[in-house]
């Protein structure tokens, strides 16, 4: 019996239709860099007849060209496919494979080993139900070996098969197996990985990957094939409750109103009473519509268009679910977080939070801890470098309709984005909702912001003043005061020295530190707004994730920045504490303009070039703005 696809002859209709109704397996190769990865993918294609005579001529002319085999087949050159790849002999990108046997089809991705492309890896693991995690036979379980398999099973990959690769040049044996075999249970066992197959195998020479190896009789387990093509696959999907979260609102004419989407969970008929979230509306399905036409009922899986009895106002981003099982909403969670950029990640710095098909601005606290992957180990740290894992908790600006991770990846997963680059920097699965976003609510008041700017007679405001040390902020924000003191206004200076003798002396320099300063007097100048009074706030603010922030953190042109630019130069020279001279002979870390970056303001609503303007006529221009923005009218 072929043990891949071979169409023989007789009705093409229902072997097509036969090859449709197979199952699918999604799996993923994975493991330290040099451990075989793409060698044992390409061994697999090789085996399936998956390539084409022009294919194979290719692989023979490229393997006597870059091969790493002396000449021999490099099976590894059928996945390698960037430059990068061929000349370093590495993965970098995520390489994603199709073929099929007689029993099953398959989609497998080619992870990358280096530890800088783990956030690659972690892509391809995200849609996976089997992990294959090799291991060279001669360096046995590393510490690449321990982050991927922490992450497959972080994102809830159930299916572990270890493939020993290289058996061949240990000499085919039994002990080193069943060392590797042992030392790689003890490690699965404290994560709790149960489901765990080890497999010798050489991927170059074929042993053990599709017929059983002569080499090795004292192995009694399937093959890699053997086993891809019986484990058991699918979920439990369709048996839970049911859940659509909305793509797309599909309105081709003023006659049709839908909401498409694909469904994650459960199955869906016309009739159904549903609600959605987080708005939680209620209506039922009307029609369950494809391109194919309306269907009776729909499942997990599908893509498709429904329609509703009654209309409500429904968005992308929504989820419509079973109305008698609806999902949680709230706008707080504790979260397992893997860091994804070269750039660390600050707590309290606003991102973007993409969970299913919702975006929303929201921050990630403080962080509870981080994970050593070689021990598992939780580790004290404020900050997640490139590659880390930790546990925290998110804060959204808005709430969502969620499920935990265990429970459903699709709708306990997202990724972080940052805001001004728009690269995705992070990737997090919900592990619970925090108890306190359910118990805490805004207190209503009769005394409100109008009431108080009212009493005071002014417009509220924030005075943002930003630049270098030494660029003469403080000054200027000073004469400022006085000018609107003096014409009868309530107003209040935070300056960034005067702030870390009590509110933030807990507080360093870091980058970290510097966001949560920001944070934190953001906060006050919102409070102080609130109360009616116009608000000077003059702080170094390099970042402008965090000036944005506190921009949006007030009412629409109520925020004023205003960007004192000084050359680099002439703020050293300024400079009576001699801070700059310090921090160049490396006496204070995080010195801004020197060792940690300030980044300008791109479109401030002031710019005071001091190499034009005194601080008194600065201070002029200032109020001068104010009042052509009707900003010191008095009501």
């Amino acid at each position: 019996m072929t043990r891949f696809i071979e169409f023989t002859g007789g009705d093409v209709e229902a072997y097509l239709a036969a090859q449709e109704k197979k199952d699918l397996l999604r799996f993923i190769t994975c493991g330290s860099v040099d451990d075989g990865k793409s060698t044992l993918i390409g061994r697999l294609l090789y085996e399936a007849k998956m390539l084409f005579e022009d294919q194979l001529t290719a692989l023979e002319a490229d393997s006597k060209k870059m091969g790493t085999q002396g000449g021999n087949l490099d099976f590894a050159l059928l996945v390698d496919g960037l430059a990068a790849e061929r000349e370093q002999g590495i993965t970098i990108d995520v390489a994603y494979r199709a073929f099929a046997t007689d029993k099953r089809k398959f989609i497998v991705a080619d992870t990358p080993g280096h530890e800088q492309y783990t956030r690659n890896m972690a892509t391809g693991a995200s849609t996976a139900d089997l992990a294959v995690i090799l291991i060279d036979a001669r360096k046995g379980v590393l510490t690449q070996t321990r982050r991927h398999t922490f992450i497959c099973t972080l994102l809830g990959i159930r299916h572990l098969v270890v493939a020993v690769n290289k058996m061949d040049l240990v000499g085919f044996d039994q002990q080193v197996f069943d060392r590797i075999a042992e030392d790689y249970r003890a490690f699965a066992a404290s994560l709790g990985a149960s489901e765990v197959t080890m497999i010798p195998v050489s991927a170059l020479q074929g042993d053990n990957m599709i017929v059983r190896s002569r080499n090795m009789a004292w192995y009694h387990g399937p093959t890699l094939m053997a086993h891809l093509e019986t484990v058991p696959v699918g979920d439990d999907l369709a048996e839970k409750p049911f859940r659509l979260p909305v793509q797309w609102v599909n309105r081709p004419n003023q006659n049709f109103r839908g909401f498409s989407g694909t469904i994650v969970s459960g199955t869906v008929k016309p009739g159904d009473a549903i609600k959605v979230l987080p708005s939680g509306r209620t209506s039922s399905i009307d029609r369950i519509v494809t391109y194919d036409g309306d269907l009776k009922a729909g499942v997990a899986g599908q893509s498709l268009t429904v329609t509703l009895t009654e209309e409500i106002d429904i968005s992308r981003g929504d989820v419509i679910c079973a109305a008698r099982e609806p999902l949680e909403v709230s706008d707080q969670f504790e979260v397992e977080v893997l860091w994804m950029s070269d750039e660390p990640m600050l707590p309290g710095r606003p991102y973007l939070f993409k969970s299913s098909t919702r975006t929303l601005p929201g921050t990630l606290d403080e962080l509870k801890y981080k994970v050593n992957v070689n021990t598992m180990e939780r580790v004290a740290a404020k900050t997640l470098a490139l590659n880390e894992i930790g546990v925290c908790n998110l804060e959204l600006d808005g709430q969502i309709a969620f499920a935990s991770y265990a429970e459903n990846r699709h709708l306990g997963s997202f990724i972080v984005i940052d805001r001004f680059s728009n690269n995705t920097v992070g990737m997090g699965l919900i592990r619970f909702a925090l108890r306190r976003a359910a118990n805490i609510h805004w207190q209503a008041v009769d005394v409100d912001k109008a009431s108080r700017a009212a009493l005071a007679g002014q417009k509220p405001a924030v005075l943002w003043f930003t630049g270098l040390s030494g660029a003469g902020k403080s000054t200027i924000a000073n004469l400022v005061e006085k000018q609107l003191h003096a014409a009868g206004h309530m107003t209040y200076l935070l300056d960034g020295d005067n702030i870390r003798h009590g509110l933030n002396r807990d507080l360093g320099f870091s980058d970290a530190d510097r966001v949560e300063n920001i944070r934190r007097v953001a906060e006050v100048a919102r409070l102080m707004a609130d109360a009616g009074l116009i608000v000077l706030v003059s702080f170094i603010s390099p970042f402008r994730s965090e000036r944005l922030m506190a921009r949006e953190l007030m009412e629409p042109g109520e925020f004023v920045e205003i960007f004192v630019d000084t050359a680099l130069a002439e703020a050293e020279r300024r400079d009576a504490k001699g801070l700059y001279a310090k921090a160049r002979r490396g006496e204070i870390k995080h010195f801004t303009g020197i060792s940690s970056p300030y980044e300008a303001p791109e479109n401030p609503e002031i710019l005071v070039d001091t190499a034009k303007l005194t601080a008194e006529g600065a201070a002029d221009a200032i109020i001068g703005y104010l009042k052509a923005k009707g900003r010191l009218t008095k009501t």
